[in-house]
């Protein structure tokens, strides 16, 4: 059984890391930076935030978040409200612009997967689904936990 878990280790981040490749060479020229896709899927999945809190939550260092944030708000693609407890602090919330931008810069990435796991069995897109759950849980681990 060790010997199991190192070969499934290096089998998931080899699999994980040419797939993010692939789906990174998928991106049209003008996608938006990763950095801002990060920033907009996070308000899209967890609603308003605050800078320190993505910046956290997503593992981004605070003076390319800094930067994002001020174009993604110039581009009104999200909008920035004083914090109702504190209001020093700002919140962060996901604008139409900024839903419709984040579905379209996915759109040729999603088209291409779903051409790709249309070659796969039923059972097989069951378990790349389940598998993606599985990695999502993972990404969020906490070595400090």
């Amino acid at each position: 059984m060790a010997t199991e878990i190192p070969e499934a280790v290096a089998q998931v981040r080899r699999g994980a890391s040419r797939l993010a490749r692939r789906l990174r060479a998928e991106r049209p020229a003008d996608a938006l930076s990763g950095t801002k896709i990060a920033v907009l899927a996070h308000l899209l999945h967890h609603g308003g935030a605050r800078p320190g809190e993505i910046a956290v939550a997503e593992r981004l260092q605070p003076q390319s978040l800094t930067r994002a944030i001020a174009e993604l708000e110039a581009e009104r693609m999200i909008t920035r409200a004083r914090g109702e407890r504190d209001r020093r602090q700002y919140v962060l919330e996901l604008s139409e612009a900024g839903r419709r931008a984040l579905a379209e810069d996915m759109a040729s990435r999603d088209r291409w997967l779903a051409r790709a796991m249309g070659e796969l069995t039923e059972a097989e897109r069951h378990v790349l689904y389940l598998a993606g759950e599985l990695m999502d849980r993972i990404a969020g681990f906490d070595k400090a936990s």
